[in-house]
């Protein structure tokens, strides 16, 4: 039996709430093994990060540990004081975080903030530093330690945090959500390195994350929390077979699937409201089977079979969990005229000028039809906020045309009709940054009344309340504040102030990227919804290839600002392929498929020349010829375009190898 890196047994944490204590996490226990990666999965709000940090000994004046006991190598983190803390952080447990950016110093350059880190243990740094560099794929060379950490993309910075964790060797590391927000391939690059950190330094880890799929490709075991509690503990194959808590069930079944036909998620019934919490199982509020014992009567972990533990006293009576049914979603009414509602033409648009310019976009054409969802995919720095921020008017085009039906828009907002701003409107990632946290949501529900519909004054309570029922809140939300709503709440705001204008067109920029997988399917099967019912066009904006399989009609994949491929959706997400969109469909972490090493090339970063800006990636690059030319379009009779040297016979074969991972052919 593999010896214990980590023992958590009995921990209960209370954080301070007016004049008394809530706590957020009771009589937690678990263990991980020397090398084992123990995945932690639950909502928000679950108290996964909560957990996560008391690994590290992570205390401040609102928050106290109730009780409880971590054992990390023999050594008891609760009972360290202070100085003890700091010996122990680095050297024998380090934590990764969600955000790089935010966690590097903005003012110190990279190489520097390794070197502050080895000196705080007293080791030497210099060659350790471009060691660990090398290490985790980054270039070692002083230039590149030289640089700040705004002159690095998403994933490098996460590759800096990863070494700064991984400095002092400890031989347990905390990730916490390291790789949200980053696009499939960066994501996948994370995830390879690592697997391979893992099996070459042998160390244990504990990975905090929403993202089952991505738990599925590095986790030994998972452990499922819910309000505070631990209902299921598994190992990863096993958990994804054969769920036995009803709220592993529900995660399980509103995971959007890459994989096979398109079906519709399964949102798991109401919300998590711990202020009404019942006192036995927390999730009996939410539970299809619950009876009433199940408030009333606090359930404890139990054996479920080898490794297995579940807690929930109704566990041999509940039936086997049903596989995920294949069933095409419901076709939306064709809305669709003879002209298209959105035409872009030959966009391009610039940052900057002179020899500091980069261009953002170059010469993309696309249109949205009425009642079309078009989604844009591609990774980070590929153009797609840039397009959806042009066709709204915030940055100008340098070149090129946008028309909303017939009529040619304005560059910019502020020269546009009311008309014309009414009829486009704009939900943003961040619903925390878009929503005023001073006004009520009935006062941010207003303004568009006032702007757009002046003349409809005296309705305007009646309109708010019709709004918010749209996304399925009541009225009592109008007299609320965002920080008094949930993050897929205050989505639903956001969706329901774009309605109140009612656009013929919403843009939607990765609306559900910062949400957990419940609260996603639950804006998912809304925005649906909308689409079937109201027959409102969508620009959609995502790197989640699944949710976009599900909800798009047609797909342009955009890569370093120009259209890679465009089609309709299921002749993009089957061959022939375009090698850029072979690469992010191989790079999506699905439960149901094996991990396969990267295909593509490494990121690359220099300019791109006369040939294909994807050519530098390229795995099956044609020497010469893609470089030297830019690719000519190649088309399908059922409306797949393909900008590719290679011809699509050519990249049907070259496809196969992916049938292997679970993506079927129509």
């Amino acid at each position: 039996m593999t010896a214990l890196a980590l023992e958590v047994d009995g921990l209960s944490v209370s954080y301070r709430q007016g004049l008394g204590w809530r706590q957020v996490v009771e009589d937690v226990s678990f263990s991980v093994r020397r090398g084992e990666v123990l995945g932690l999965v639950g909502e928000s709000g679950c108290g996964k990060s909560t957990v996560a940090l008391q690994l590290l000994g992570f205390r401040h004046g609102g928050l106290r540990t109730d009780a409880g006991r971590i054992m990390l190598d023999g050594l008891n983190v609760l009972g360290q004081d202070r100085a003890g803390l700091d010996r122990m952080r680095g050297a024998r447990v380090s934590f990764v975080p969600q955000n790089p950016t935010t966690a590097l110093n903005p003012g110190m350059r990279v190489g520097a903030q390794i070197d502050e880190i080895l000196a705080a243990h007293d080791r030497p740094a210099g060659d350790r530093t471009r060691a660990l560099f090398g290490l985790v794929g980054l270039p070692d060379d002083a230039a590149f330690l030289r640089r700040f950490p705004h002159q690095l993309s998403g994933g490098q910075q996460q590759r800096v945090c990863i070494a700064m964790a991984l400095a002092c060797e400890p031989g347990f590391v905390v990730l916490d959500e390291p790789t949200t927000g980053l696009d499939v391939t960066t994501q996948e690059q994370i995830v390879e390195l690592l697997i391979d950190l893992r099996a070459r330094l042998g160390m244990s880890m504990l990975y905090v994350t929403h993202d089952l799929g991505l738990l599925s490709q590095i986790a030994d075991r998972i452990g499922v929390m819910y309000a505070g509690h631990m209902v299921e503990i598994a190992p990863t194959e096993r958990l994804f077979a054969a769920p036995r808590h009803p709220y592993t069930r529900g995660l399980i079944a509103a995971l959007p699937r890459i994989d096979g036909a398109r079906r519709s998620v399964r949102p798991l019934r109401g919300l998590l409201q711990r202020d009404m919490l019942p006192k036995g199982c927390p999730f009996a509020p939410r539970c299809d089977y619950a009876l009433p014992r199940c408030f009333e009567e606090v359930q404890s972990l139990s054996p479920a079979g080898q490794h297995h533990e579940v807690a929930c006293w109704r566990l041999a009576e509940l039936p086997p969990a049903a596989a995920p049914a294949d069933t095409d979603l419901p076709a939306a009414p064709d809305h669709r005229s003879t002209l298209p509602l959105l035409s872009v033409d030959r966009l391009t648009v610039s940052y900057g000028r002179g020899s500091r310019a980069f261009t953002a976009l170059d010469n993309v054409s696309l249109t949205v039809e009425k009642g079309e969802t078009v989604a844009l995919v591609g990774e980070s720095g590929s153009g797609k906020s840039t397009l959806a921020r042009a066709i709204a008017g915030m940055v100008a085009p340098a070149a090129g045309h946008i028309r909303l039906v017939q009529s040619e828009l304005a560059a910019l907002v502020k020269a546009r009709s009311p008309a014309e701003r009414r009829l486009i409107q704009y939900i943003f990632q961040n619903p925390d940054a878009s929503l005023n946290p001073r006004a009520t949501i009935g006062r941010s529900l207003t303004r568009p009344l006032e702007f757009f519909f002046p003349e409809r004054e005296a309705s305007t309570a009646e309109q708010v309340t019709a709004a918010l029922a749209e996304v399925r809140l009541d009225a009592g939300y109008a007299s609320r504040y965002p920080d008094q709503l949930s993050g897929g709440e205050r989505q639903r705001v956001a969706i329901a102030r774009a309605l109140i204008a009612q656009p013929d067109l919403l843009l939607c920029d990765e609306v559900l990227s910062a949400l957990d997988v419940s609260v996603q399917a639950s804006i998912l099967e809304l925005l649906q919804r909308l689409k079937s019912e109201l027959g409102v066009a969508m620009l959609f904006i995502s790197h989640d290839l699944a949710v976009v399989r599900m909800l798009a009609d047609r797909v342009c994949v955009l890569f370093r600002g120009q259209v890679m491929e465009l089609g309709p959706r299921e002749q993009v997400f089957a061959p022939p392929f375009h090698p850029y969109t072979l690469s992010l469909l191989e790079a999506v972490p699905s439960p149901l498929r094996k991990r396969k090493p990267v295909r593509q090339k490494t990121m690359g970063s220099g300019e791109p020349g006369p040939g294909c800006v994807y050519a530098g990636r390229c795995a099956v690059e044609i020497p010469g010829a893609c470089r030297a030319a830019p690719p000519p379009w190649r088309e399908t009779p059922g409306g797949l375009a393909i900008r590719c040297h290679h011809t699509l016979e050519d990249l049907q074969r070259k496809a196969s190898p992916l049938a292997e991972k679970g993506l079927e052919t129509p």
